[in-house]
């Protein structure tokens, strides 16, 4: 499962082949959670509310960048860095 970005703890991977709707993944301190990327909402685990502020945030400025690499995911394509919330 690629690391797709890094920051503030949080650990934003990608599998590939992985089902719909298009979402990642985060880790933060043990938890998990997906988050979807179209509606920038979590669908499954939970976060402490600081970090679902910071990951939603990033996940609406990175979207675009985030729905290309779900397609390279669906194609097993290398997946590519996307920038940290800074």
């Amino acid at each position: 499962m690629p690391e797709i970005s890094l920051f503030y703890g949080l650990r934003v991977t990608m599998y590939y082949s992985d089902h719909n709707p298009p979402h990642f993944h985060v880790e933060y301190a043990g938890m998990k959670a997906l988050v979807d990327i179209q509606q920038g909402a979590i669908i499954r685990g939970s976060l402490p509310n600081k970090q679902v502020k910071l990951i939603l945030a990033w996940c609406e400025i990175h979207r675009d960048e985030l729905m290309q690499n779900w397609e390279l995911a669906k194609q097993n394509l290398p997946l590519n860095r996307i920038n940290p919330l800074i």
